[in-house]
């Protein structure tokens, strides 16, 4: 398989005995073609640096990695220090790396403009089948061995850390490049340390769906139990979207499909205060001024905007695609649901959805509606390669260390289960007192709980 190549690497002292470094890589766009052209990511690596008494051990030479793997799909990383798990990770002696996975961050991003450079529908279709998991972790094995070119050969393996998506990748990384991988996390939100991200070994996401609306309709009976004044608030709000053209100042449609979409935040810590504080500034909006003023819209925008989100929007169905279509899947799912469908002001709760890319989504999003004949594409599309090695997963020799939430409102608690029996070796943290964000929410109880399942012993 073809090596990353390193094109730059530019480092900076930031507070708290840290050393940041930003590094360029330039890897294939197609590793089956390595001919047709390449890619550029971006990572940022965090190490701790300290002066010692002797300057003949100021560095440790060969210091072990630990590549995170961020949720999504389409997601870039934050800036490394703003990681509370970082601190644990670095205690233990490890240096780490934050990949942009291909098409997000800094480096070759995907838009609906440099889609549009490509060519048309089908051209662009045929270009991001080549950003799910197994060529991310194409590009991660890549850039290991690069990084660690001049490593010892017991030294050249790393570790991994993942949230959520970045979980379903490290479950390719164990199919494909087990030789490659020191550990790994698999952390809910979000090595092997995995957390909240035990894949759904499905061939196509309809049943993945069905358990997700069971799970969201509890979470807006949830909601509504904290916040009942919320219910007629929010039919006010659905009146005033269904009957009303609102454009958002980015030009985005403001529908009560894409309302709705809030339920996404159901099942992060705090995050349902915030959606109320929210609807709340919406619902006195109207009552006040019979419209949404310009900063409400703007506020909205700040939670429900998939214009800087393609890839998530585009390809959250076909990360689970093996060999079968997708047909818009969530959509299909939800028109079995009639208590999802709208039927004027009533006395019944506005039921939310969650992470359901609809073709509402492409419709309702200004930089969406160029790209959906390239959706209804790779929603017709069954021509998808093997994600899992079932086979190599039953015989892996790697140690997998999982945080599994019982309450996980997008990863289904059944579904982690049973892909954990099928990885052999894999140990979890199971509770039902963290969801989805606890990697990043909650880092202390997270890491803690990892490493006494690496480090720790069971009578």
């Amino acid at each position: 398989m073809s090596v990353a190549k390193l094109l730059e690497q530019r480092s900076h002292l930031i507070p708290g005995k840290k050393k940041v470094s930003e590094l360029f890589f330039e890897v294939p766009k197609d590793y089956s073609r390595p001919e047709n052209g390449t890619l550029r990511l971006f990572a940022r690596s965090l190490e701790r640096v300290e002066k010692q008494a002797d300057p003949i051990k100021d560095e440790i030479k060969h210091q072990p990695w630990c590549l995170y793997l961020e949720g999504g799909p389409g997601f870039s990383c934050q800036l490394p220090q703003e990681y509370g798990f970082a601190k644990f990770i670095l205690e233990k002696g490890y240096k780490m790396l934050f990949l942009d996975q291909r098409g997000t961050g800094i480096g070759s991003t995907i838009t609906a403009k440099t889609l549009a450079k490509l060519g048309g529908p089908k051209e662009q279709a045929a270009y991001l089948k080549l950003f799910r998991a197994d060529n991310i972790v194409r590009d991660c094995e890549a850039v290991r061995k690069v990084l660690t070119e001049q490593h010892p050969e017991n030294k050249k393996k790393w570790t991994l850390l993942g949230t959520s998506f970045g979980g379903f990748c490290i479950t390719n990384y164990l199919s494909r490049f087990p030789e490659g991988i020191q550990e790994g996390n698999i952390c809910r939100f979000q090595t092997p340390f995995m957390t909240g991200g035990l894949p759904p070994m499905v061939k196509q996401p309809d049943s993945v769906y069905a358990k997700l609306i069971k799970r969201i309709i509890g979470r807006t009976g949830v909601y509504y139990s904290k916040f009942p004044e919320d219910i007629q608030r929010v039919h006010n709000i659905a009146h005033h979207l269904t009957t009303q053209d609102i454009r958002t100042p980015m030009g985005n449609t403001l529908s009560l499909g894409r309302f709705r979409q809030l339920g996404i935040f159901f099942g992060f810590h705090g995050t349902m205060d915030v959606i109320h504080a929210l609807i709340l500034r919406m619902a006195t909006d109207l009552e006040i001024f019979q419209e949404l003023t310009r900063p409400t819209l703007n506020e909205f925008e700040k939670f429900m905007s998939f214009n800087a989100s393609v890839i998530y929007a585009i390809l959250h169905e076909p990360i689970y695609l093996q060999g079968e279509a997708a047909n818009w899947s969530a959509e299909r799912m939800l028109s079995k649901h009639p208590e999802f469908k709208y039927n004027g002001p009533s006395k019944e709760p506005i039921i939310f959805t969650s992470e359901m890319c609809t073709k509402q989504v492409f419709t309702d999003c200004d930089d969406l509606r160029p790209l959906l004949e390239t959706a209804e594409l790779l929603a017709q599309d069954s021509d998808w390669p093997t994600l899992y090695d079932e086979s190599q997963l039953a015989k892996n020799e790697v140690p997998v260390y999982a945080v599994t939430y019982m309450e996980d409102l997008y990863v289904d608690f059944d579904f982690a289960q049973e892909t954990a029996r099928k990885i052999k070796g894999c140990r979890q943290m199971i509770t039902n007192l963290l969801y989805h964000d606890a990697a990043t929410a909650k880092s202390e109880e997270v890491m803690k709980g990892l490493f006494a399942l690496r480090d720790d012993v069971i009578d």
